[in-house]
């Protein structure tokens, strides 16, 4: 593990009487792609500008380096800032827009120069010096606004939801080149946003929030497939969240109906929410089943079919390679270990965003 670069110490802030970081502790490794996941209102965008110097905290320390930073203005920290708007000058060129932090620390010419060369091969838009920021794409002028930050070479780059703006494909490539200039420029990187798939796709550390509390924070595979909580199974993927009971050791009912799994210290006869993700939902013969029930949606998605299926007045969501036909009646099996047990929520913001 990198070492400690950045420590958020018990960051609590509130706008109009209304609380939206409650004690906020955060540490953020050197080297290290955290993302910030969580639907809006959370506080995730807070917690940047407060990094960034844009918001004081009311409580709490932003700790960089051993040193506090909390009183310290935006422009004397070692960080940049991609706004989801770009926020490029479209009076100016592309060599401009890049150059316009260097020029105020009056660097000389040679070494701009150099700089603005280097940061749009890096960005893949060499060339591009003259071309007026107007007259670019949305997916140039995010790289552009990239190139402008790398360039004052700072210690940790911040990006708020800046692909938010592309279209599909565009995202995803620029979701690559990001991972791509964070392992040549050796630099950490804070990235904002709601989009789940983004977060598994580039992060080392994901933090999911909810209502201005940190709910989980860990690998994108333990977040995945280790959620703490309803709120986090149903934000991260798709998900079937029933709840259930713990009967002992390694089984859980569902609907009264029993099912072996690898979980252990619940409890004995406890309420607990159990969730199961859709690939992991394996449809065979009714025989074969630990439940049976009728298909009642098909969907093709390209790479697979999304099926609905109807099992004791409950629905369940398969995924497949292998269709079945609507009205046909099917067992559902799924493996011991893919079953997932969670204590039930103590509080409002621990809940599913949505249950079914």
């Amino acid at each position: 593990m990198e070492k400690e670069l950045i420590h958020l110490s018990h960051i609590s802030k509130s706008f109009g009487g209304k609380v939206i970081l409650d004690d906020l502790d955060l540490v953020i490794h050197e080297n290290e792609f955290v993302t910030l996941l969580g639907p809006s209102g959370c506080g995730k965008t807070t917690t940047l500008r407060i990094l960034a110097g844009f918001e004081t905290p009311d409580k709490g320390s932003v700790i960089f380096e051993g040193r506090d930073i909390t009183n310290l203005p935006p422009n004397k920290r070692q960080l940049n800032t991609v706004f989801q708007n770009y926020a490029l000058f479209t009076h100016m060129n592309v060599a401009d827009n890049i150059a316009f932090g260097l020029k105020i620390k009056k660097q000389p010419k040679s070494y701009i120069d150099d700089k603005i060369a280097y940061a749009l091969k890096l960005v893949g838009l060499e060339g591009f010096e003259n071309r007026s920021v107007s007259h670019l794409s949305g997916g140039q002028q995010q790289r552009i606004a990239i190139a402008r930050a790398i360039v004052n070479e700072p210690r940790v780059l911040l990006l708020d939801e800046p692909l938010g703006a592309l279209d599909l494909k565009l995202r995803q490539d620029m979701q690559y080149e990001l991972i791509r200039m964070k392992n040549e420029l050796s630099i950490t990187f804070l990235y904002v946003t709601h989009d789940q798939q983004e977060a598994l796709t580039m992060s080392d550390t994901i933090v999911v929030m909810n209502q201005g509390y940190i709910q989980q924070m860990g690998s994108p595979e333990a977040i995945y497939n280790e959620p703490e909580n309803a709120f986090v199974a149903d934000f991260i993927g798709d998900s079937n969240l029933f709840p259930g009971v713990f009967v002992r050791d390694e089984l859980v009912t569902i609907d009264g109906v029993p099912f072996p799994c690898v979980d252990k210290g619940f409890g004995k006869d406890v309420p607990v929410d159990i969730v199961i993700r859709p690939e992991d939902v394996e449809l065979v013969e009714k025989e074969r089943g630990t439940i049976s029930g009728v298909v009642t949606e098909i969907i093709f998605k390209g790479i697979h079919y999304e099926m609905c299926v109807e099992a004791n007045g409950r629905e369940w969501v398969s995924l497949s390679t292998r269709p079945h036909l609507v009205g046909e009646e099917v067992g559902i099996y799924v493996d011991p270990f893919n079953i997932q047990v969670m204590n039930k929520p103590e509080s409002e913001d621990e809940e599913a965003v949505s249950t079914t």
